[in-house]
């Protein structure tokens, strides 16, 4: 049996964007500056009867009906052994209202136990709010940024979400580059220690400022991976082995996405055996079959020319 909490008022200034309910304020208030993730303002301690009837409902809760690993939720949430029910029901009230089926609630919640006792009102209400109306996410495709990177639930608004937003923004993610569900991944990593880096890495290859931020913009995917142990192998090979030029990679950022093992070594060595070649978004963005295919005639091709 589903049980229907009555949500504090305050939790609706977060469902509408400022623009279409402008009598609406966003919540003020001091206790956003505290920690996060504190006990609920709802938590109480166990009592007697909590060691027994009630701590059973509990972990039946998590593991029925949120399929939630009660022990793992127990160990990196300690406060969740003595939060009360109502509590943890509030958290998927929630994350419901947003949008999220029971699934994806139960994925969150197993991801991220602490939010099982976060309060909505100071936790999770704030990022829903500046999802809708900073970045300016559409109410249908919060649900798509949650399931993507649910760890912006659990990152800080003003030391990393904002920071961001506003490095990515200055860079270039703005009109029909936004950032949308497809990207709010970037706005949980961090401006010194993870996208900075990467640009300057790019540029000290030989790239210009312009062409760097041409690359991230038409592959935002490029500020996500990992300088040692994506950029810099697959820049190795690509200029060694493959002894390619900067202006194919320049032009085709996606070539970062490809496995070096799995993909890019195996077609060039095959390329190279026969002495043929390609350009990357040939060489790469069709399926097996289709490479396959297109040696095989690449191959007859060569042996007409021959004769």
């Amino acid at each position: 049996m589903i049980i229907r909490l009555q949500l504090p008022p305050p939790c609706f200034l977060f469902l509408f964007p400022r623009s279409s309910v402008p009598s609406l304020k966003p919540l003020r208030n001091p206790n956003f500056r505290k920690p996060r993730f504190a006990l609920s303002l709802n938590t109480q301690f166990s009592d007697h009867s909590d060691s027994g009837i009630l701590f059973r409902e509990k972990i039946l809760y998590l593991e029925n009906h949120l399929n939630v690993d009660f022990r793992k939720a127990f160990r990196e949430n300690p406060h969740s052994r003595s939060a009360t029910l109502s509590t943890l029901k509030s958290v998927e009230v929630c994350l419901s209202s947003m949008g999220l089926e029971l699934s994806a609630v139960g994925r969150v919640l197993d991801m991220y136990p602490k939010l099982l006792t976060s309060t909505p009102d100071y936790d999770l209400y704030p990022i829903f709010d500046f999802l809708l109306n900073e970045v300016q996410i559409p109410f249908p495709d919060i649900r798509k940024s949650i399931i993507r990177c649910p760890r912006i639930l659990v990152s800080d608004l003003d030391l990393q979400l904002r920071p961001a937003l506003k490095f990515l923004r200055d860079l270039g993610f703005v009109g029909l580059n936004a950032i949308t569900c497809q990207t709010t991944m970037l706005l949980v990593s961090s401006v010194e220690h993870t996208l900075l880096p990467k640009i300057q890495y790019l540029e000290s290859l030989g790239l210009s400022h312009e062409d760097v931020v041409n690359m991230v913009l038409r592959s935002p995917a490029l500020l996500t991976y990992s300088i040692q142990n994506n950029l810099v192998p697959k820049v190795s090979y690509f200029l060694g082995d493959m002894k390619g030029d900067l202006l194919e990679l320049k032009s085709f950022p996606q070539y970062f996405s490809f496995s070096l093992e799995r993909k890019i070594m195996p077609r060039h060595r095959s390329l190279v055996e026969h002495g043929l070649s390609l350009p990357l978004s040939k060489m790469l963005k069709v399926s097996d079959g289709e490479f396959t295919a297109r040696l095989i005639e690449m191959r007859l091709q060569s042996l007409t020319v021959d004769r």
